[in-house]
């Protein structure tokens, strides 16, 4: 395990990659795995590399987009139960083989552990292609959340067996990198996240949007973001806010996304405002009117909402987990609660929910800690860390095609 360097002299030298990058999401589709790959691709293709983007179709009809660096090859899929939105992409390794023979990539890059994905690898081992691969979802933690805890173990052989097929796999944090090591992956390197400080920002705080929730100027607006659904502990969330609103009655919950949970979080919550799925502006202005974000998840690799609402000027309380065990200091820049604690994670968001000027204070350091955390630095790592696979040759690939004796 190892955190990336890089030079920019390395970088500008380098030659121009044609990498063949393969996953099961894409935009439009609303998830941080698609929103992560379009920032990187858009951050090779910048360094001026080519990339060819294997995914599922996502609607019937769609043809391949082509151009400005970029090739779309598009593979069927088939609707995830229980993810609306998402597909998982069908095997491929006869059309990989084929399409990677007439025209060879000089890197693969796998970002997601589906069927497509898996067959991916396969391929592009047989053509002593060299493969790297992202470790994006905790999927195997997901497991108990949707009734089939069983498989947890199973499930989490089958990751272990996936990423250890491939040159190196890339996560977001260095607790992620120690844990996987722990349990048998090897290669694994880090690779952060970046956030979009210009889209997101404090100066897009609506008071008409406040008002049409039901928020005065003086009152406190409690804003949570994501998919809702039973992985993201989204109970919690209310339940933090209904001992806020005990000592705040002029509080409001928002509650921005959507997903399988919806219908019984409203059953639950009837006060709450639930603005359903929002993009690009709408959603940076929806944190930043907002006072208080609660994010209670511990099934994340990352979670880029907790960077979104630091950056947009909010005080977030968060577990000490993923991407806030990274970037919050607990009374510094937002509040850090041990994770699981659940006692511990209401009584500081009614804390934080009771103190105005704190709160303020804690929103400002967000956002000047957001400042530091670049997608162009995040962008050049991603760049070199390709380049330095690819540079150490094929025939690692090759020897890469099945696990080690032993390996699960």
């Amino acid at each position: 395990m190892r955190t990336l360097d890089y030079t920019s002299e390395e970088l500008c030298a380098a030659p121009r990659l044609r990498i063949a990058l393969v996953t099961e999401t894409w935009t439009p589709e609303v998830n941080g795995v698609a929103m992560t790959l379009g920032r990187m691709v858009d951050g090779l293709i910048r360094r001026g590399h080519s990339v060819q983007l294997i995914r599922p179709r996502q609607v019937r009809g769609e043809t391949a987009a082509h151009g400005d660096g970029l090739e779309e090859v598009l593979s069927h899929g088939l609707r995830l139960p229980r993810y609306d939105g998402l597909k998982l992409g069908l095997p491929a390794r006869v059309r990989l083989l084929r399409e990677w023979s007439r025209q060879r990539p000089d890197l693969v890059h796998v970002a997601t552990e589906g069927p497509l994905g898996w067959t991916a690898v396969t391929a592009a081992n047989k053509l002593r292609i060299p493969v790297t691969s992202d470790f994006h979802t905790n999927f195997d933690h997901y497991s108990s959340h949707y009734g089939i805890g069983w498989l947890r173990q199973p499930v989490a052989a089958y990751l272990r067996r996936f990423h250890n097929r491939t040159a190196a796999t890339y996560v977001p944090t260095a607790a992620l990198a120690a844990r996987l090591a722990a349990e048998g992956y090897r290669r694994v390197e880090v690779i952060s996240r970046g956030v979009d400080t210009a889209l997101y920002s404090s100066t897009r705080r609506s008071e008409a949007l406040r008002r049409s929730w039901g928020v005065s100027p003086e009152g406190v607006a409690v804003v949570s973001v994501g998919r809702l659904a039973p992985e993201k502990n989204l109970g919690l969330a209310l339940r933090a806010f209904a001992a806020i609103r005990r000592l705040r009655p002029d509080a409001r919950m928002i509650v921005v996304g959507d997903g399988p949970q919806r219908a019984a979080l409203e059953r639950s919550c009837p006060d709450a405002v639930f603005a359903g799925m929002r993009h690009g502006e709408d959603l940076a202005a929806h944190y930043a009117s907002a006072d208080l974000f609660l994010f209670p998840s511990l099934t994340e690799t990352f979670g880029n909402v907790t960077l979104e609402a630091m950056a947009s000027g909010v005080c977030a309380v968060a577990y000490d987990y993923a991407a806030a065990a990274e970037v919050i200091r607990d009374f510094g820049n937002g509040a850090s609660v041990a994770c699981g604690d659940e006692e511990g994670f209401i009584a500081r968001a009614v804390q934080l929910a009771g103190a105005d000027a704190l709160r303020a204070e804690l929103a400002q350091a967000a956002r000047r800690s957001a400042e530091a955390i670049d997608w162009e630095r995040v962008n050049d790592s991603f760049t070199a860390a390709l380049l330095r696979v690819w540079r150490a040759g094929s025939g690692e690939a090759a020897a890469l095609g099945e696990p080690q004796p032993g390996e699960a």
